[in-house]
């Protein structure tokens, strides 16, 4: 594709850079493992690390010489892969020794973060899956850069209640062991309804078993940009506004095809996608909420918001799709309450609720996605979170996620600060009646009859 620079366009991305917080949000190099299982634990270990630092040794050095060459910040620069699940089947160890080479691994190659500790159980566990699950807590508690996550459902297969179970327990272990540290690992675990493989986004990223054996994907951001191409339309018709949303997104999306081709022709791997997702930090001016408030919301959470979100997403989509050949990843918008300083402030101010969140989640790329909720929140109410969520999913065909923190010694109305990035949250009330009972039955919520489209 041949990217024009008249001076005009010139002028406008630099503009969309200084003014709007124009960014590519992460390069994700993912990277198969398949070849790196050996007889033992110790020896897969090894293989892995040298694998990861030799195929990533220049990714940093390469996206940071981007930046500098065309002044367009990368937020991030990470490594997704193969699920760990898969590797470790068959291994005698503690599988949580995975987890310390990519560690070491990760920080040797200096990313941001390094994901696939995960597991694809939506239609039944392996022995590597129970124990992988297992050491979740233990894992992201004891590495830095290393992010998890388990696919529990997906509209071929249906929802497994057993493992939506078991990660109830594990979301609370993982809380427990890092209550000094904002139960820090939580928030490097994401669980999935139909997960793709070329997410580039974490916690949730992974190296699909269908990809090439190194890729590079890109993932886009820009809500600030989004706002600004949308507030001089103000009382404009909504499908005015859905227009400049779709030339925003276009604009978006062309710089960060441009961002992944330069890094996969550099580092001699081929490019794979463009995740058009609107990602938001907590910094003023960085949020998708304040997009929705822009069409007209009092406040994210008002009624009317589902509609705007999805307004949003199919104009992002729409506008992205033109400009870019490959597209893929989780592609929307996302809703992460920690990062988004509008959404912040809808749930100090009592507007936005956790139903309302899942209400959203029909709509956009994500879920319940960096919620903080009480400390003494049941497992079980965590699992029925989790259950809900993978039925919108299953449902609709589409990707959906949790990531909650059940902060320990919290309550509703405490802020729970996560640093960096991930930012902070207000902690937000959740349901007191039980669905423990229905939890703890176990079995699978079969795939709905739309789900087999032979």
């Amino acid at each position: 594709m041949t990217f024009h620079s008249s001076p005009q366009s010139i002028l406008s991305t630099v503009e969309m850079i200084e003014k709007y917080r124009l960014d590519i949000r992460t390069v994700t190099m993912g990277i198969s493992l398949l070849s790196c299982r050996r007889s033992t634990m110790a020896e897969t270990c090894d293989a892995i690390y040298e694998r990861i630092t030799t195929q990533a040794a220049r990714l940093v050095e390469v996206a940071q010489g981007i930046e500098r060459e065309l002044g367009i910040p990368i937020v991030n620069k990470r490594v997704s892969v193969t699920p760990i699940a898969l590797i470790a089947a068959g291994l005698e160890g503690d599988v949580a020794d995975i987890a310390h080479a990519l560690d070491r691994a990760g920080k040797a190659v200096g990313v941001n973060f390094i994901g696939g500790y995960s597991a694809l159980v939506d239609k039944g566990m392996s022995d590597a899956d129970r124990a992988l699950i297992a050491s979740l807590p233990r894992a992201l508690t004891d590495t830095d850069v290393v992010c998890g996550s388990v696919n529990v459902a997906s509209s071929r297969a249906g929802i497994n209640m057993e493992a939506v179970a078991q990660l109830g327990e594990v979301i609370k272990e993982a809380a427990r062991r890092t209550a000094d540290r904002s139960a820090i690992a939580c928030a490097k675990l994401v669980v999935f309804a139909n997960a793709v493989g070329d997410n580039p986004f974490m916690a949730g990223a992974f190296h699909g078993v269908e990809e090439p054996d190194t890729v590079i994907n890109v993932g886009v951001s820009g809500p600030g940009v989004v706002a600004n191409a949308i507030e001089p339309a103000r009382g404009a018709p909504l499908n005015e506004i859905a227009e400049e949303i779709k030339k925003a997104a276009f604009k978006i999306t062309r710089a960060g095809q441009l961002v992944g081709e330069l890094a996969a022709k550099r580092l001699g791997v081929p490019f794979g996608i463009v995740d058009l997702s609107l990602a938001p930090t907590a910094e003023v001016g960085d949020s998708v909420a304040a997009i929705l408030e822009a069409m007209g919301l009092e406040q994210v959470g008002a009624h009317g918001t589902t509609a705007a979100l999805a307004l949003l997403n199919d104009a992002v989509k729409k506008g992205g799709m033109m400009a870019c050949s490959r597209v893929g990843g989780l592609s929307g918008s996302f809703i992460p309450v920690s990062e988004d300083a509008n959404m912040i402030d809808a749930v100090r101010a009592g507007t936005l609720s956790i139903e309302k969140l899942e209400a959203m989640t029909a709509i956009c790329s994500v879920g319940l996605d960096m919620v903080a909720i009480p400390g003494d929140t049941p497992a079980a109410a965590i699992a029925g979170m989790i259950a809900d969520e993978a039925a919108i999913g299953v449902m609709n065909h589409k990707t959906t996620a949790v990531r909650v923190i059940p902060a320990p010694g919290t309550v509703p109305g405490d802020e729970v600060d996560f640093g960096g990035l991930l930012g902070y949250a207000p902690v937000m009330p959740v349901r007191s009646v039980s669905s423990a009972d229905f939890v703890s039955r176990g079995g699978f919520i079969p795939a709905p009859v739309h789900g087999m489209r032979n």
